[in-house]
């Protein structure tokens, strides 16, 4: 397990990882059997991202691991201000043209079924990450025979590990079947989100997006995006959408902080565009990345 030292170049590490008051080198072994996040899956994260040397919404992305581990029962003994101070110092150890994926983790370290709520542990992990081809080239997607869970099923409020194995399950499927990834439905059948990002879509000028109903995170970008459009003029709604409502679309995009805004390129066996307000969506949402601090 190597430690910082004055000897590492900004570029020579992907990875830094902070724990316990040290940053460490790459992926370190911190996590045993007998730790509660392993056996027992009481891990939260969150993702931030560093792009254009900028980290938009990167208090938001710091406060909402510490709502996810509340909601997961576990008392974390850090707030998202000395989060945020981790994540500038951390950046600092890249050069500063890489973009980043900036993930904090709290897990539970003792207990049996529950985790003992003092026990909650603290990881912050920087990798470098490049933005992927789907913002520029767009990405497909197929109807996923994997839906959400319910609230009353599964921690759905918090970004949860233990909620992505059903993920993986969709994008595997997806994958399976020549696509990036699935279009998933809530536990009544009506649509929730993308795998692992939120879903909109227009119709003749209007923007939709299926209404926060407990089934799946009301993302951090999704907002964002909300509020961007609004403010530029478009009307969104929020709504309980019906697959057939994506299907009939002029335009599909998908949001989230792995890629932010990208079109959605193909749905099952129809191809689309990257469409008017699809490219404006992403237009405004760098635009807003611009003007954020750095």
């Amino acid at each position: 397990m190597a430690h910082a030292t004055a000897e590492h170049t900004a570029t020579a590490v992907t990875t830094w990882t902070w724990f316990k008051g040290e940053w460490l080198e790459g992926n370190p072994n911190i996590l045993g059997p007998q730790t509660h996040g392993v056996w027992m899956a009481s891990t939260v994260f969150d993702g931030a991202r560093r792009m254009n040397g900028k980290m938009p919404d990167l208090y938001p992305h710091c406060a909402r691991v510490i709502r996810s581990a509340e909601l997961m029962g576990l008392k974390p003994a850090i707030t998202a201000d000395e989060i945020v101070a981790l994540v500038k110092e951390g950046v600092k150890k890249f050069d500063p043209s890489l973009a980043l994926y900036i993930k904090p983790i709290v897990f539970g370290g003792e207990g049996f079924l529950a985790p003992t709520p003092e026990s909650a542990q603290f990881v912050l992990c920087i990798s470098v990450t490049e933005m992927p081809e789907a913002v520029k080239t767009g990405f497909t997607a197929r109807k996923s025979s994997f839906r959400r869970p319910s609230p009353e099923s599964a921690p759905t409020e918090a970004k949860a590990a233990c909620l992505y194995p059903n993920v993986g399950r969709a994008v595997t499927e997806a994958n399976d079947d020549g696509f990036d990834t699935g279009v998933m439905l809530d536990p009544i059948g009506n649509v929730a989100e993308f795998s692992y990002a939120n879903l909109f879509f227009a119709k003749d000028n209007v923007v939709y997006t299926p209404a926060i109903n407990g089934t799946f995170l009301n993302g951090l970008t999704r907002q964002r995006v909300i509020t961007l459009l609004r403010d530029d003029g478009f009307e969104v709604v929020e709504k309980t959408c019906k697959y057939s409502d994506v299907e009939n679309a002029d335009e599909i995009f998908g949001t989230g902080n792995y890629y932010k805004v990208a079109p959605c390129v193909k749905l099952d066996d129809r191809t689309l565009a990257a469409g008017p307000i699809t490219r404006r969506a992403q237009e405004l949402y760098m635009a807003f990345t611009d003007a954020s601090e750095d």
